[in-house]
């Protein structure tokens, strides 16, 4: 007889708007609307030449894209991107009615689901893994992959891509609130949407070429409420402050050092704190940050400078996060660098980054 025993491997896997204070941007130039266009017609060309899974890095990154990517991702929640006429299956029938599924409709993972809750997955490499052992007619709930890595409908776009392309699985399950399984989301469907949207993109650009241009100021004072466990729009701040220094032709390599640590002090906020504010200071010598929140504090706060050391709970490092190099990272990227805290209280963590610093030089 042919033993069925389960399979253990892991399977598929409101915030406020800136406060912001000096002249308004002016309209991008007709070079930089070119530029979108050339943009555009890159991920077409990605879109063809894709499969229906991508064993690669998805080509786009969270942190180094052009800053109309960067909007888009952070923007774009996964509930506006992923299929929601996707393919489910029984636990009741084999694996072999599975192949059929897939097979019938040229897919290569099917979830497995009683009424709307996720219960596990088959993937086309379960279906070749039955084949080869001889189990192919076992029931599925006996060899469905369970420790499955799933995605929230609520969160920014940005998590997708980079579960992509630290897991290199071609679809997620996506759950709500409630738990339910509402979409599945692949690759595919992260460039078809982000296509789409920079279509709009450039349909919006053209009309502001006609619009009078004005210039923006040198200087600029920016503040962003940051709620605790907010994931939805975890990394809008930075993303604007991102924005601003490269509106005013700010270096790259300090605009890079700016984005890393006001996305780390930004997700600290959202992770660790009891909810707080970011405010980010732009002068033509220097960007000045500052993160505080209301609690809970830190107790050792060189303990917390310390790389790896975190609190962060279950919950938290299943979303990819907690890894204990926030503000290690943080202070790496800064020419100045303080943090103040008290248990009970809160914490305020202060950087700067000055426009002629050495470190700009690598």
């Amino acid at each position: 007889m042919i033993s069925c025993k389960p399979n253990s491997r892991a399977g598929a896997a409101a915030s406020d708007s800136p406060i912001c204070f000096g002249s308004p941007a002016a309209p991008p130039s007709a070079g930089l609307f070119r530029y979108f266009l050339l943009i555009s017609c890159f991920f077409r060309v990605i879109l063809t030449l894709m499969s229906d899974d991508l064993n690669e890095d998805i080509p786009i990154s969270t942190v180094d894209s052009p800053s109309v990517v960067l909007e888009l991702i952070y923007q774009l929640k996964i509930k506006d991107v992923m299929n929601t006429a996707f393919i489910t299956g029984r636990k009741t029938q084999t694996i072999r009615h599975i192949q059929a599924i897939m097979r019938e409709n040229r897919i290569t993972g099917v979830p497995i689901v009683e009424g709307q809750q996720l219960l596990g997955l088959v993937s086309i490499s379960d279906v070749v893994t039955a084949l080869d052992k001889g189990f192919i007619d076992c029931p599925v709930e006996e060899r469905m992959t369970r420790d499955l890595i799933v995605l929230q409908d609520d969160m920014p776009l940005s998590f997708a891509i980079s579960y992509l392309n630290k897991y290199h699985y071609g679809r997620f399950p996506v759950l709500n609130k409630n738990h339910e399984l509402v979409g599945v989301l692949g690759s595919n469907d992260v460039i078809r949407a982000l296509l789409v949207e920079m279509n709009r993109e450039v349909l919006r650009l053209e009309k502001l070429q006609k619009s009078a241009a004005s210039i923006a100021s040198p200087q600029a004072e920016m503040e962003f409420n940051v709620p605790r466990y907010n994931f939805e729009l975890a990394g809008r701040a930075s993303t604007e402050i991102k924005k601003a220094l490269k509106q005013r032709n700010f270096d790259p390599k300090i605009i890079r050092r700016v984005a890393v640590a006001s996305y780390e002090l930004e997700i600290n906020l959202v992770v660790h704190s009891n909810g707080g504010t970011i405010r980010c200071s732009i002068q033509p010598d220097k960007v000045t940050i500052i993160a505080a929140d209301t609690g809970p504090g830190i107790a050792d706060v060189n303990q917390a400078l310390q790389e790896g050391w975190s609190t962060a709970n279950e919950y938290v490092r299943s979303l990819g996060f907690g890894a204990g190099m926030g503000l290690a990272n943080t202070k790496r990227n800064s020419d100045e660098f303080s943090i103040n805290s008290a248990v009970g209280v809160g914490t305020t963590v202060r950087v700067v980054i000055h426009t002629n610093s050495s470190k700009n030089e690598g």
